[in-house]
């Protein structure tokens, strides 16, 4: 695919390095849409930015830890100055936890809470601003199908994902009038390396999960949606069921 002269996009997703993020980003590259890569490990990052610009995009890398939140909105800015105007902002970046919530330290819970929703909000008023004054924009979250199914063991992780549903929904009807689209995915379980992470402990068919590919290519398909035209909320689930 190509864009008229002019009109080419260009986009920001965070947790470039791995998973739905990486997928994403080759996803968004094989369609001629610009990137810019965010996470924190600055090698992957740079693999991830050799294969988009092999598509024939511009690609570069931006090594974040969007954990530390107080810094988000800054760095998202410079961003936002350095590669804009960004037309997509996909914020894929989170972390996976298991533990029953009676044993969850609050530590824990706060770390989550932190990546995967208050750094989601850091990271779009970062762009926020500048996709206000051009009037157009689409912002991606990618949530979880835990937000709204309660699964044992995953409680603070759904928490956090439900937030990040409800923070879109009230995003995406206060900015509708600026002409910035906001759109959640929820994907069922998907193959990728939170099932390796310290933080996770689960013993599933990873065979039988979704394809990070599979993911990004919805993500690419509501990314490119006609102005006119929003997709609210998705859920994509393995075929095998909740597994």
């Amino acid at each position: 695919m190509s864009f008229p002269p002019g009109q080419k996009k260009r986009a920001i997703i965070t947790g470039a390095s791995s998973g739905i993020g990486k997928a994403t980003a080759l996803a968004f590259a094989g369609a001629g849409i610009d990137v810019a890569l965010v996470a924190r490990s600055q090698t992957s990052l740079e693999a991830v930015a050799t294969a988009a610009q092999e598509a024939g995009v511009e690609a570069k890398v931006f090594q974040i830890d969007l954990a530390k939140i107080e810094a988000v909105k800054t760095k998202i800015e410079a961003i936002a100055a350095d590669f804009g105007p960004i037309d997509i902002l996909v914020n894929n970046a989170g972390m996976g936890y298991t533990n029953l919530l009676s044993d969850t330290p609050i530590a824990d819970w706060q770390k989550i809470i932190d990546l995967n929703l208050t750094s989601v909000f850091q990271c779009v008023l970062g762009v926020l601003p500048e996709m206000r004054q051009r009037a157009a924009g689409t912002i991606i979250n990618v949530a979880s199908m835990a937000a709204s199914m309660p699964i044992p063991q995953w409680g603070a992780y759904g928490v956090s994902k439900a937030g990040l549903v409800a923070f879109s929904k009230v995003l995406a009807a206060e900015e509708r009038a600026n002409g910035i689209r906001v759109m959640t995915i929820s994907p069922g379980a998907v193959n990728t390396p939170i099932w390796d992470t310290d933080t996770v402990q689960a013993d599933l068919n990873r065979a039988a999960m979704l394809k990070p590919e599979t993911v990004a290519e919805l993500i690419l398909q509501i990314a490119l949606l006609s102005a006119e035209a929003v997709v609210d909320e998705l859920t994509i689930m393995p075929s095998a069921g909740i597994l």
